[in-house]
């Protein structure tokens, strides 16, 4: 997939803070440490694409003979230059500054780790970039692919009615929420329903799109869809389990909300290109 220039620098010019924000997230950490450390055999070599303050690269040289932690924006490549020499095993890690889109290792790898995520695949390029990667790959090495970290994803849309007062001020707006948070002024006015799944190593789409219908089970006014991400970071075959990570939710407000009643059938159409910004997820609503 070839992108623009200014586009592919979106998700990857991420603000330092941000990623500060990033190593304060339990749950995106613990999830990426277990699923790296299943992944990651004793004397594997990896590439972390996108490795930002290291830290995911740091969880790979545990068990890996080889990291190389590819970061093109060169604040970061300092600060993870500074990090992580603080730590264990950094001798095992090579920061690499360079563009993602164009590096290969010099040699096979025996796991990628990409984490270039947002919710709805919006504004980063995870997609485009282990596409780009994938062909890249197969032209200087040949088959196998490695193991990828994430190994598949699950995207879900769902109705609901979202309260958008603000202290007095009536404000539509985008808005993120934790997914473990409990959401006062959410209501479900019908349950999540998968738009789109996807496995790194197979062929991935060029758009996210849906034209299909949900049913809503409660009565209200729907105004807001809220887009779920599911990242599945690694399966563990053996255990009959995955270990997830789910992106916050996005609530994105309908410019045409309708009075349901429960039972209604909702027509939804959508489409967009991965990492397009917010503003490209336009949804068409209807009731059938």
């Amino acid at each position: 997939m070839d992108l623009p220039q200014d586009q592919l620098e979106i998700g990857q010019f991420i603000p330092l803070h941000y990623h500060y924000n990033m190593l304060n997230d339990s749950a995106r950490m613990t999830g990426f440490k277990a699923a790296i450390e299943h992944a990651v055999k004793p004397g594997a070599r990896v590439l972390d694409l996108g490795g930002g303050t290291g830290v995911l690269s740091f969880f790979a040289a545990r068990n890996a003979a080889k990291v190389w932690c590819v970061e093109k924006n060169p604040e970061l490549v300092r600060e993870a230059r500074r990090i992580l020499p603080l730590n264990p095993y950094s001798e095992r890690i090579e920061v690499v500054e360079a563009d993602a889109f164009d590096y290969l290792p010099p040699e096979p790898v025996d796991v990628v780790i990409c984490e270039m995520i947002h919710v709805a695949m919006l504004r980063e390029k995870q997609i485009s970039m282990i596409a780009s990667f994938k062909e890249r790959y197969l032209r200087k090495f040949g088959a196998p692919l490695p193991v990828f970290v994430p190994e598949a994803m699950i995207q879900a849309v769902q109705p609901i009615e979202q309260r958008f007062d603000f202290s007095g001020y009536y404000a539509p707006t985008i808005l993120f929420q934790h997914p473990a948070a409990i959401q006062p002024d959410t209501r479900e006015l019908g349950e999540p329903t998968i738009y789109q799944s996807l496995c790194y190593d197979e062929a991935l789409p060029e758009s996210c799109a849906w034209d299909d219908v949900i049913t809503t089970h409660t009565a209200g006014r729907m105004n807001a869809l809220r887009f779920i991400t599911k990242n599945i970071l690694a399966i563990q075959v053996a255990e009959q389990r995955t270990i997830d990570w789910i992106n916050q939710y996005l609530i994105l407000p309908l410019k045409n909300p309708l009075s349901v009643q429960a039972g209604d059938r909702i027509q939804i159409r959508f489409s967009y290109r991965p990492g397009d910004s917010f503003a490209a997820l336009s949804p068409d609503v209807s009731r059938l």
